[in-house]
């Protein structure tokens, strides 16, 4: 017996938790700086607040057909995966960034989602070609 893609197709949202890991690490590292290079340790940690900012505000939903972006629950952006072309997870051991690639560009984010269900999502929804 042979499966389609269609019946092994994922039918339902699900929408990433947020995740604080990136914007703390970069707010807690602007701590010791501090007494080295204050205006460094000011950019840093207002990067990591602003990254703070974004992780409590946007929301990744992968539907089936879409991976949908939400600011609050207005829906910004909509990315059809047989648009996809390539995704990747740069630095698995310490995953901080993501990237795909559509048809026409190239987007990147911040990983500030969790890791796991974005990668199983990503593997489920659109897996890779490589």
């Amino acid at each position: 017996m042979t499966t389609t893609a269609s019946s092994t197709a994922p039918t339902s949202t699900i929408e990433l938790a947020p995740s604080y890991a990136l914007p703390l690490v970069l707010v807690l590292a602007a701590v010791p700086l501090l007494f080295v290079q204050k205006w460094a340790s000011l950019s840093l940690s207002l990067f990591g607040l602003f990254l703070m900012y974004q992780a409590a505000t946007i929301r990744l939903q992968f539907t089936p057909t879409d991976l949908d972006i939400y600011r609050m629950s207005k829906l910004i952006r909509r990315f059809p995966y047989r648009e996809w072309q390539n995704w990747r997870i740069l630095w698995p051991a310490v995953p901080i960034w993501f990237y795909f690639k559509e048809i026409n560009s190239i987007h990147s984010l911040p990983i500030l989602f969790d890791r796991k269900m974005l990668q199983t999502c990503l593997e489920q929804r659109c897996p890779r070609q490589d």
